[in-house]
């Protein structure tokens, strides 16, 4: 499955803001989104297509049905490069879905997993998400000609998805999820953003990173596929941290 599929990945020309050759260093401030309470710092060290990451959050929404709660995190492309306002909202159920904020952060480029696959196909695989309300993430990530562009051109945008579905209007709570319609609306919704920009800072703040990104305690079994058709979408992901947490026992 390949997530935001309906949304353009533009190539992104130019060079402002980092050297073509050499090491350059960005580093994203992710403020909340959609009542989220959460903050986060991210720094990326690029050379050539090899980027360093090193990141910590805290503050988002922690368990959901008594599982560590799954934040798939990406560095978005091909927009504006910056992070949506409230006007973003067009439905009005007081949420900038994913796709609402896309004409500001654009469609995936790279994939912020701890392990395995960072490739836009990746971007809703929460058994390779960091979890939990607050993490620290560490990787070195090959990325695409497509998301280097991005960075370099200052056009990247770091978002963290995952919202606490009992801060939301009782319209959004209702809602099913726009890029996975099986779950409830708040399992995808960005919760901070922040778009990357050239820095001269050293090291990422708020303390060490844990080599590997955040855990993965409680994530098993895929949150975010394998629903049924005739699940609500209220209680589809509830459902299925029951069904992990009891396939762990």
């Amino acid at each position: 499955m390949t997530a935001f599929a309906t949304i353009p990945i533009a190539m992104v020309a130019g060079t402002a803001g980092a050297q073509s050759s050499g090491t350059a260093t960005y580093m994203a401030t992710l403020d909340p989104l959609n009542h989220a309470s959460g903050s986060g710092t991210l720094m990326l060290k690029l050379t050539g297509d090899q980027a360093v990451i090193t990141e910590n959050v805290q503050g988002l929404a922690t368990t959901f049905m008594g599982a560590a709660y799954p934040h798939v995190q990406h560095i978005h492309i091909g927009a504006a490069g910056t992070c949506p306002g409230a006007s973003a909202d067009k439905n009005g159920d007081g949420v900038v879905s994913t796709t609402e904020g896309a004409p500001f952060y654009g469609g995936i480029g790279t994939t912020l997993s701890v392990s395995g696959d960072t490739s836009p196909a990746a971007g809703t695989d929460v058994k390779i998400a960091p979890s939990g309300g607050s993490f620290s993430y560490s990787r070195t990530i090959t990325l695409d000609a497509a998301t280097v562009s991005s960075i370099q051109a200052g056009k990247a945008v770091i978002v963290v998805h995952g919202l606490d579905p009992a801060t939301l209007s009782a319209q959004a709570q209702a809602e099913p999820s726009d890029l996975v319609p099986s779950l409830p609306l708040a399992a995808t919704s960005p919760a901070l953003c922040g778009p990357l920009q050239v820095s001269q800072m050293s090291s990422v703040p708020g303390g060490g990173v844990n080599t590997g990104g955040g855990g993965t305690a409680g994530l098993q079994e895929p949150w975010m596929f394998g629903a049924s058709a005739g699940l609500a979408a209220a209680a589809g992901g509830a459902l299925y941290l029951r069904r992990r947490n009891a396939d762990q026992k």
